[in-house]
């Protein structure tokens, strides 16, 4: 979204134009409190996400521009079918029906420590696929890193796909 309100519009035109059961969105830099404007503007859908900001909130006055945070967008027609398994600042988990959807976002090159959050982030992803073994399993987001690079953050996500079976979709020639 690079900010909410910034994408905003294109994520009213998607839904007008595709009316999509699940969107995962990335960086919508609110703060917590302000996360309600989810409601207000996405009124056939729940959330599930929060705040990248709560941290930092806690540490003082805000300096500069915000950053992160996760939403995964339902209908609301999915609501009796749906379930919050886990949320934090960096990625999304949620189960609806008989699918397991995580919506990540990865730390950007020159994030201090971007390897070991990426790893971590990826190990805790792994666990909730194994604990829900008997489910379809769709990982989307923002990787923060092109994929076919050699970029260390590129092969251990590239591992981790292989070690979960999991297809790309960002490239169909595949």
């Amino acid at each position: 979204m690079h900010g909410f309100y910034q994408g905003l519009t294109v994520v009213e035109d998607l839904i007008n134009s595709e009316s999509p059961d699940v969107l995962v969105l990335q960086e919508h830099w609110l703060t917590p409190d302000n996360l309600t404007k989810f409601d207000k503007h996405f009124t056939d859908y729940f959330w599930f996400g929060c705040s990248a900001m709560s941290n930092c909130l806690q540490t003082g006055m805000l300096r500069g521009r915000p950053f992160g945070g996760v939403i995964t967008l339902v209908k609301k027609a999915f609501r009796s079918y749906t379930q919050s398994v886990h949320c934090d600042e960096r990625f999304v988990v949620i189960r609806l029906a008989n699918y397991v959807i995580v919506n990540v976002y990865l730390p950007c090159s020159g994030t201090n420590d971007r390897q070991l959050i990426s790893s971590n982030i990826l190990a805790d992803i792994i666990s909730w696929r194994e604990q829900f073994a008997n489910c379809k399993f769709i990982i989307a987001g923002d990787m923060n890193v092109n994929l076919d690079s050699c970029d260390t953050v590129a092969a251990e996500v590239n591992i981790f796909s292989q070690h979960c079976c999991l297809r790309r979709c960002d490239d169909f020639s595949r």
